[in-house]
């Protein structure tokens, strides 16, 4: 597995679709944690009154439950800015992959079809992500994880794609907030 990744990571288009990958989860997330931090609803309408057992009523709830709906939103600020950080975004991928795991159970609990094809996709791009930097998860994962040889990766090292992560971040977070 460890030689099929490392040739992957030769080919510079699988360098931009994990760059790019990175800035769509990790702006997702940011996006998405504003709200929370603000305290405001996710959804446009309150679901109060909806029946118990769907998403607009469990999305009332914790928007209810008031200190963890912030804690949500910074648990989520964190992973996308780690994400999009390019620097950090190892450890952003590790933070995203439980969050995002959560979501996906809540989507499948609810049978919430149009949601759960994107969860989908966001939980397959998280894993795409965490198999891209295996060669430093492995020491976290395997008991005897051999030797680290970093892969050259000089396209996606770039300090554009770090600068370019910070912008895209402020600009969301300056939308949001404005």
């Amino acid at each position: 597995m460890e030689t099929m990744i490392s040739k992957f990571k030769q080919i510079k288009v699988l360098h931009l679709f994990a760059i790019i990958i990175r800035y769509l989860l990790g702006g997702s997330f940011v996006h998405a944690s504003i709200f929370k931090i603000r305290g405001i609803r996710f959804t446009p309408e309150s679901g109060e009154n909806s029946p118990i057992d769907t998403l607009p009523y469990f999305f009332e709830a914790m928007f209810q439950a008031g200190n963890y709906w912030q804690f949500l939103g910074w648990g989520q600020l964190i992973a996308g800015f780690l994400l999009m950080s390019q620097v950090f975004s190892t450890l952003g991928a590790v933070a995203f992959f439980p969050i995002m795991l959560n979501i996906f159970v809540i989507t499948i609990s609810f049978e919430s079809t149009g949601i759960l094809i994107i969860t989908s996709l966001m939980l397959l791009g998280n894993i795409y992500l965490l198999l891209w930097d295996w060669d430093k998860l492995k020491f976290i994962v395997l008991p005897r994880p051999g030797n680290y040889i970093p892969v050259p990766q000089e396209f996606s090292d770039k300090k554009t794609w770090i600068y370019l992560g910070f912008v895209l971040c402020g600009l969301i977070i300056i939308s949001r907030i404005l």
